[in-house]
Parts: C-alpha cells; sequence; structure tokens
C-alpha cells in the first residue's frame, strides 16, 4: 500500500483573494443578468420557434426564476433542493443532501466548494427551462455559442485549408516523423482553441479572429507544461501493441465554436493518419458554463460547414457526417458530466461510463472545467504531481488541454509558478497560459505511471 495522499480543501469565495469570489459575486451574476438580456431580447423569436399557447407565460417564469437565482447568489441563500423531475434530479438533490450533512448546513454561494456551487448555479439556469412545456427544449445559450463559431470563420477557414493541404500533399504514415511534426502542431491548435470560452468572459464575444497556424510558434512559451510528445507515444505504443492497428481516442468536449472545429480537425488528423480508427466524443446533457458542446451545438456546427461556398470546410462537414454515419466517430452524452462530483467518484457513482473509458486506448480531455474536475478543484500546491491530483481517476492513459481560467494547476517544477507570476499576475485565470498534462498506463499490468 502507498502513502495516503493528504487531499487539500477545496477552492472557495470564503477566500476573497481566489478567482472563486469574483466569479460568485461579479462573473455569475452578469451571466445570469445576460440570459434575462437575451430571452427579453429575443421574445418573438424564441416565441415563434417554440410555438405553443403557454410560450410566453412559460418565458415570463423563465426570466422571473433567472431573477430569482442572481437574487439568490448575491445574497449567499443555501442551495436548494432541484424540483424539474429531469433523470438527474435525483442524483442531484442526494449529492445536496451528502454536502449538507457533511458541512452541517446547506451548501452557500460563498461558503462552500466554488466547484459544487458554480454547477449547481447551471443546473438551475437548466431547472428554469426544464420546468416548461413549450420551451423545454430552448438552449438559454444558444445565440452566444452560434456567434462565436461564425465570427471564427477566417480562422475556420485557414485551419481547414491548412488540414486539407497536408493530407492531400503528404504521404503520413503512424510512426512517420512527418505524422508526428503535424500531430504536434493539431494537438496544440486544439489547445489553443480553449481559449476561446464564453463563461470566462462572463458570456461575451470571444472568437478566434486571426490564422491560427501563425500563432504556434509565438504561444509555445505560454506551455508551462508541455508532454504533447508523451501523447505522440502513446498513440504509437497502442499501434503497435494492436499489431499494426489503430485504436479509439474518446475526446471529453469543453467548447463550441472555433474550439469545436480544432477538436474535429484533430480527430480527422487522427483517424486520417491511422493514429486512430475510432473517435467517442463526450457531449453535455443540457447547456452549460455557456459555451460547453451539447449534441445540438455538434450536429449545428456540421450542418453549418456543409452550407458554406469553402471547399474545405463543406467537404470536411460531409466527411464527418460520413464518419457518424458508419460509426467511425460516434456521439456520447452523459449526465455525469453536468454533474458536481469531480472524476475521482466517477467510478463509483457511474461506473458504466468509467468502464467504457477503461475499455477506450487514449482519453483526450478538453479544457479548464475538466481539469478542475480531473483534480478535484482542490487547493494543491502546484509542484503537486498530476498522478496524485488525479487520485484514484485513472481508467485509461489521458491528456488534458487546457487554457488556465481557474486557481488550481499542478505538475509545475519548484519555483516555476513564482517566476510565472512575476511576469504575469493573472497567469492563473486569464486564459493566456497552458498545459498539456499526460496521465499514462500500462495496458499489461494496468499500473499508472506518472508524467
Amino acid at each position: 500500500m502507498g502513502p495516503v495522499t493528504v487531499v487539500p480543501p477545496p477552492l472557495s469565495a470564503k477566500n476573497v483573494d481566489s478567482f472563486a469570489y469574483p466569479t460568485m459575486k461579479d462573473r455569475i451574476p452578469v451571466i445570469i443578468s445576460r440570459i434575462v438580456d437575451n430571452l427579453t431580447r429575443n421574445r418573438d423569436k424564441i416565441i415563434k420557434d417554440y410555438p405553443g399557447e403557454d410560450s410566453l407565460t412559460e418565458l415570463k417564469v423563465i426570466i422571473g426564476a433567472m431573477s430569482q437565482l442572481r437574487y439568490e447568489v448575491m445574497t449567499n441563500k443555501p442551495a436548494a433542493p432541484l424540483r424539474d423531475g429531469r433523470s438527474d434530479s435525483f442524483a442531484w438533490n442526494t449529492e445536496l443532501k451528502k454536502e449538507t450533512e457533511k458541512a452541517g448546513e446547506e451548501p452557500k454561494w460563498f461558503d462552500s466548494a466554488w466547484l459544487w456551487m458554480e454547477c449547481y448555479m447551471y443546473r438551475r439556469v437548466c431547472e428554469s427551462v426544464f420546468m416548461s412545456n413549450c420551451l423545454k427544449d430552448l438552449d438559454v445559450f444558444e445565440e452566444q455559442k452560434q456567434a462565436a463559431f461564425t465570427n471564427s470563420y477566417k480562422a475556420i477557414s485557414s485551419l481547414t485549408m491548412y488540414l486539407m493541404e497536408i493530407l492531400s500533399e503528404q504521404e503520413l504514415t503512424p510512426l512517420g516523423s512527418m505524422t508526428k511534426n503535424y500531430f504536434l502542431d493539431f494537438l496544440q491548435l486544439s489547445l489553443w482553441g480553449n481559449k476561446c470560452d464564453l463563461s470566462i468572459s462572463a458570456g461575451n464575444q470571444n472568437h478566434q479572429e486571426h490564422n491560427p497556424i501563425e500563432q504556434l510558434a509565438k504561444l509555445k512559451p505560454f506551455i508551462l507544461i508541455d508532454q504533447a510528445e508523451d501523447v505522440f507515444q502513446i498513440l504509437c505504443s497502442a499501434w503497435e501493441r494492436l499489431g499494426g492497428q489503430p485504436g479509439q481516442v474518446d475526446i471529453v468536449l469543453d467548447n463550441a465554436g472555433f474550439e469545436l472545429v480544432t477538436d474535429l480537425c484533430l480527430a480527422e488528423f487522427l483517424v486520417s493518419t491511422g493514429l486512430a480508427s475510432k473517435i467517442c466524443f463526450h457531449v453535455k446533457a443540457m447547456p452549460w458554463f455557456v459555451s460547453d458542446v451539447t449534441e445540438r451545438d455538434f450536429m449545428w456546427t456540421l450542418k453549418q460547414m456543409s452550407a458554406m461556398n469553402h471547399l474545405a470546410i463543406s467537404r470536411f462537414s460531409q466527411k464527418w457526417k460520413s464518419y457518424l454515419q458508419d460509426g467511425k466517430w460516434s456521439l456520447r452524452v452523459s449526465d455525469y458530466w453536468t454533474m458536481p462530483n469531480d472524476y475521482n467518484q466517477m467510478k463509483e457513482l457511474f461506473p458504466n461510463l468509467y468502464s467504457d473509458l477503461s475499455s477506450t486506448d487514449f482519453i483526450l480531455f478538453k479544457g479548464d472545467l475538466n481539469y478542475r474536475k480531473l483534480v478535484g478543484d482542490l487547493q494543491w500546491d502546484p509542484t503537486t504531481d498530476f498522478s496524485v491530483a488525479l487520485r484514484d481517476f485513472k481508467p485509461a492513459p489521458l491528456c488534458v488541454l487546457r487554457t488556465l481560467k481557474s486557481d488550481v494547476v499542478v505538475g509545475l517544477n519548484p519555483g516555476q509558478a513564482e517566476d510565472v507570476k512575476k511576469i504575469d499576475g493573472n497567469w492563473m485565470i486569464n486564459g493566456e497560459w497552458a498545459v498539456i498534462s499526460v496521465q499514462s498506463v500500462d495496458p499489461s499490468t494496468s499500473e499508472s505511471t506518472a508524467h
């Protein structure tokens, strides 16, 4: 039996010097206010898109619920049980009961774990919609997500043209050096696509305007932990272990818009070069953290790309639709991604999902929220090993691509955090710095190897 890890306390808004505090005090109230503004401004369109004699009344109820939620956050009211009767509400209310018993009182916005309360806020937003009849399928963040995609047209054009030229001009084999170089490019593009996060900008437009390929060299010094080559080696090892056959890669998605396109291009590269045979994309079951990808966002993106008068964009979108039809690509929805629990609890609470992830050859987690859930959103010392922070969540070899937007990070060298802070005082929260962190698992022994 190995040494027992002392698990630190969670990040919380009760620490006024943490990013959790301005999140609860300012960012979340602004996000909720923006929902109200968007629903009010788009009232006629919503009623037209979701016809029914009660549509207007339900819209007013949702707006009222948002105003009530904003009041509860700003006045630090206790979390209340969910009332919408959705399939996950029992599990949520069970977790609420656990948190209450653990703390001796109901969770509160400024007193309890930041991750728990932030997830609860978005679940309450969804509750207000789920309790409707005519509007039960309304996505209150849809307009912002779609605008983020549309406004990134130039970057999407450059990215897809770059991918098309590489795949048409190069003879790329799984173990080739050129394959490795291009793979590292597309992994970094997927990493930096994560900067486009609408929740961190409180719902303000945040899209990609520049040529992303040209920016890679400039951005590389901002990657604090760069284990991209380890990812390539894991994929190559899987290929060799399977007798020259590519394995499956699971991608746990983060943001819609430009970031999703970078993820799709990476998946295309993996399949086209033989580094993967199948890709399983994991999406959110409901609108989440403003810009997170739902199944509807995923399919809308492919539909929009198909309609564009652009050779590479339309060609890839048609190809990706065919992948979904023939099973080369698949989408998986699980309520666990929108629960308040971190991933260390997945094996116990959602054993089927954990089992599925254990059967894949590699898992790629995208973004800040996935990172926070991987390491528990705890107050780890930044030099803590990534493997230690993962605790018991090691279903398969995995990597997380994350630009830093919250004040938790692990795996840094001694003194590295202090050095970066001298350069940029907001380095942990502004999305300008990044990590590519890897945890490998030896399939022959099922023992984890820390990177």
